[in-house]
């Protein structure tokens, strides 16, 4: 994002010119009113707070309170990038949606600060996987160490019955491809309605995807068809604003799985940015 510089506009007044008075002898002026007092000048307006950019982000996510292991992703996940061409802002409440084991939920916290808050949504499925092992480590990332990080265990169902219009963005990170194929077309239909139910009209749902081949065998693959993600959204209600190629790899024929080796962290990747609509 680039700083707005503001161009000052210079207004100049115009001179009056006095007209001549009669030559006779005139009455005895009044004497003058003592002038008005000249109104005070108006404050200028605030400055709006500049974005925040890819390298404030960038900043927030090298602190050392973040796991090593959690930093050494990104140069594949590029998380700074992907939030900022999302819109993540400080001061947001966001969702990260199917959030396993958090690793977007603490990129997520550290970018909306202090002032924002996101909430980390698991459905049972997800919670029931491995024996719980792939959301084993949320719990170890909120609480003291992410204080703007609330938990929340729910199903499609529960989640759509939520306050509505609560969240400014939410985030799904390779996992649509779950729900549509672990649950059903039908279950992500729901999926899609309950996320556009709780965001605010205006807000945007990010999805980040394995691309997958429209006659592959995505199943086995856990791929999904760009497509299929972009009907299954639009069809809840949202429109699709960009389409980047942010997280591409050319490399990658999606005919593997994307656990391959010398695969895994580096598939091409769609990521989609869609908006529920203001009015």
């Amino acid at each position: 994002m680039t700083e707005k510089k503001l161009t000052i506009l210079l207004v100049t007044g115009a001179f009056m010119l006095a007209a001549c008075g009669p030559s006779e002898p005139e009455a005895p002026a009044a004497a003058d009113p003592a002038p008005a007092a000249a109104a005070p000048e108006p404050a200028p307006a605030p400055e709006p707070a500049a974005a925040m950019t890819e390298t404030d982000l960038s900043t927030r996510l090298a602190v050392e309170s973040r796991p090593a292991e959690d930093r050494a992703r990104d140069a594949g996940r590029k998380p700074a990038e992907v939030l900022a061409y999302l819109g993540v802002e400080p001061g947001m409440n966001v969702i990260d949606l199917i959030a396993a084991g958090g690793w977007y939920t603490e990129v997520l916290s550290l970018a909306v600060g202090p002032e924002g808050s996101v909430t980390a949504q698991n459905p049972g499925w997800m919670r029931a996987f491995r024996d719980g092992a792939i959301v084993a480590g949320i719990d170890d990332r909120i609480g003291a160490r992410l204080p703007n990080v609330t938990r929340l265990d729910n199903e499609w169902s529960e989640l759509a019955a939520m306050e509505p219009d609560q969240f400014d963005v939410a985030l799904s990170a390779l996992n649509i491809h779950d729900v549509y194929y672990m649950q059903s077309p039908e279950e992500t239909a729901e999926f899609a309605a309950a996320v556009y139910h709780v965001l605010k009209p205006g807000g945007v749902f990010g999805v980040i995807e394995h691309v997958g081949n429209p006659d592959g065998d995505n199943e086995a693959l856990h791929r999904l068809d760009r497509q299929v993600a972009i009907d299954i959204l639009t069809g809840a209600g949202f429109e699709l604003e960009g389409d980047s190629d942010l997280l591409a790899n050319p490399n990658d024929d999606h005919t593997e799985s994307v656990f391959a080796e010398g695969l895994r962290g580096n598939t091409d990747r769609f990521l989609l940015k869609f908006r529920k609509p203001a009015d």
